[in-house]
């Protein structure tokens, strides 16, 4: 990236620091408090639970942080970061990628009203962060995602998930609820047989279809002249594939430098957790009555 340099890379475990850092020429260290004089911005993709003690670390040092999301396990945690970012007058921005995939930042510069939405997010099982549940590995792109389109208050949530493979839910349904009517419909597996990341949204005049893997959407309208039989019309979303976190990154950098760029902010980070726990929450409730059930 021009105009950052990689000053050093810290691990708990010496030898992957050790390793990464050989690599790129930097120092290796063991945690925030080692490393070097000069850092200005910091990266955090540590374990989930990590998040909050490292980010606060981070900003205690005057540093700029790029979580990634989920930001914290604990919606006091998220907000306590807020509060000591915007005390500090520091950047903290949440690691929400799929906002800074080319199709997406298209579809989001040309949705109006959104009526319906319905996402599937779906991955092959692997051991990665399955010290959260599917609702804060995967589903909470989308819950930001939705919340992003949508640019109105949840009013209310159903939910249902399932431990297949895990203690923790594996798969999850979720229907959100917004003030002026929208409705989305989201599921999200971490055991499925292919990876997919597709949604598809419905506005009064449209109908569109977005491709998150392939970077490739598709809008869908109705075309009517007069003496003609009216035909739908499909028009591709224009979008430059690139790399989504090269995109993230970068604006980072660059609101870090002080510029005008549009990061996931800590808030919005935060309002995606509050919908996260929300249908963790429904999820709990669910089960607690199917358990209650005699048959």
């Amino acid at each position: 990236m021009t105009g950052v340099e990689l000053a050093a890379v810290a691990d708990r475990l010496p030898e992957r620091a050790r390793d990464v850092a050989q690599r790129h020429g930097v120092a290796a260290c063991a945690g925030p408090d080692d490393l070097p004089a000069g850092v200005q911005a910091v990266t955090i993709a540590a374990p989930t639970l990590d998040h909050a003690s490292l980010a606060s670390a981070c900003l205690a040092r005057g540093w700029h942080v790029l979580v990634e999301k989920p930001m914290t396990t604990t919606l006091a945690e998220a907000e306590r970061l807020v509060a000591e970012a915007k005390e500090r007058g520091r950047v903290l921005a949440v690691g929400h990628t799929e906002r800074f995939n080319p199709v997406v930042r298209s579809l989001l510069e040309r949705v109006r009203r959104p009526r319906f939405i319905e996402a599937h997010r779906l991955g092959v099982f692997s051991a990665r962060s399955t010290d959260i549940d599917v609702v804060l590995d995967l589903m909470i792109h989308d819950l930001d995602l939705v919340q992003a389109l949508v640019r109105r208050p949840l009013v209310s949530v159903e939910a249902i998930g399932v431990r297949a493979l895990t203690e923790k839910i594996d798969i999850a349904n979720a229907r959100l609820s917004f003030e002026g009517g929208c409705v989305a419909n989201l599921t999200a597996s971490r055991i499925s047989a292919d990876r997919v990341r597709k949604l598809r949204l419905f506005e009064d005049d449209a109908y569109v279809s977005v491709d998150c893997a392939r970077q490739e959407g598709w809008r869908y309208r109705i075309r009517s002249e007069p003496g003609k039989t009216p035909e739908i019309v499909r028009e591709g979303l224009p979008a430059e594939v690139e790399e989504p976190l090269a995109v993230e990154l970068r604006i980072f950098a660059a609101r870090a430098r002080g510029e005008e760029a549009p990061i996931v902010t800590g808030e919005e980070g935060l309002m995606a957790l509050r919908a996260a726990h929300r249908v963790l929450e429904r999820i709990r409730e669910q089960a607690a009555v199917a358990d209650a059930d005699p048959a």
